[in-house]
């Protein structure tokens, strides 16, 4: 018979969502994160998706990018909204605009390393000023019915790596799960990500809410070897996944299993760029979506000899039709060819 309580103690909780053990996170990507993308993802294996990240100030302008940013669709739940911005009050009203658009949880961005969101207070700016941090965050718990998570980093630079105790301080004001990059902003995406510290706040006796790991995760064998290394509740996917929405189920067999699925195949790469296409239109629109999907095709495409040819037309042809016999003419030529 099932243990029905042992697979429960195994289950990962964030409030009452529950996800499953070693849980498979798609991380917030700008101008990648958006719904056809996390529809995707979801289709091949993440447990939880998150949002492109939406300024607080745009929210409460009622800016139409960041109002659009909002759109999630029952087919990629459960999915978390995700804010940034470094006023306390306009983060709060922002995320009482978000609890009406009725995502499942609400994510504070504390760890954007990027100039343009630090200079404006936001991101992972807020890593100079710990108490204020904390502020921020219990504005937004008690502005929200929502469960509230964080994504942030180590600290500031290596002088500030105060992450062991801002998490145990986070959890006091009623975060119900943090995810932790492996870097500083001072580092921004450079080097190699030091887990230790996301170990130390995993194993930390005081901490009883899931911890996830993120940062330079891109083969199954180093997510077995961390989750194995640091015990981490699940990992956090980011880069790893744009051209690779088959990476969520490839790690998840090789844990299973110790075996590797396949590489994905032209006729997969293909049929990946078709439905990332069809619900970019479903969106969008047919003109938005098909520009919106030119950014995309080398990610799924590169690597084949002599693609350039088949992406130019990819990117110049303006009919989904005609894209879908672009693509299906990519599928005949390089069937049974390898990846570069």
């Amino acid at each position: 018979m099932i243990d029905y309580l042992v697979l429960l103690q195994r289950m990962v909780k964030i409030g009452n969502i529950e996800l499953p053990d070693f849980s498979l996170l798609l991380a917030p990507m700008e101008d990648v994160s958006d719904p056809p993308f996390r529809a995707l993802c979801k289709k091949h294996g993440a447990d939880l998706m998150y949002t492109e990240f939406i300024s607080s100030e745009g929210l409460i302008r009622d800016a139409h990018k960041s109002k659009m940013k909002l759109d999630i669709f029952d087919q990629e739940r459960p999915v978390g909204i995700q804010i940034f911005g470094g006023d306390i009050e306009a983060m709060g009203e922002a995320a009482e605009i978000v609890e009406a658009a009725n995502p499942d949880l609400i994510d504070i961005n504390f760890g954007c390393p990027v100039k343009k969101v630090v200079c404006k207070g936001g991101g992972a700016a807020i890593l100079q000023d710990i108490p204020k941090m904390v502020r921020l965050t219990e504005r937004i718990v008690k502005s929200t019915n929502l469960p509230v998570t964080v994504k942030t980093r180590l600290g500031w630079d290596d002088k500030s790596k105060f992450i062991v105790d801002v998490a145990e301080r986070l959890q006091d004001v009623g975060i119900k799960a943090l995810s932790i990059h492996g870097r500083t902003r001072a580092q921004l995406y450079k080097g190699e990500a030091d887990w230790t510290l996301i170990g130390e706040v995993k194993n930390n006796p005081r901490m009883n809410i899931p911890i996830f790991g993120n940062g330079d995760i891109d083969t199954p064998e180093k997510a077995k070897e961390y989750k194995e290394k640091y015990g981490v509740d699940g990992i956090m996917i980011g880069r790893a996944s744009i051209g690779n929405p088959w990476v969520f189920n490839q790690i998840k067999h090789y844990l299973k299993t110790g075996e590797h699925l396949p590489e994905a195949t032209i006729e997969q790469r293909v049929e990946a760029a078709k439905f990332h296409l069809l619900e970019e239109i479903r969106w969008k629109g047919e003109k938005l979506g098909v520009c919106e999907m030119r950014r995309h095709y080398t990610n799924y495409f590169k690597g084949y000899p002599g693609i350039k040819d088949f992406r130019q037309k990819l990117v110049t042809v303006d009919e989904h039709a005609e894209l879908e016999s672009v693509m299906d003419e990519i599928a005949k030529h390089y069937g049974g060819i390898p990846l570069c």
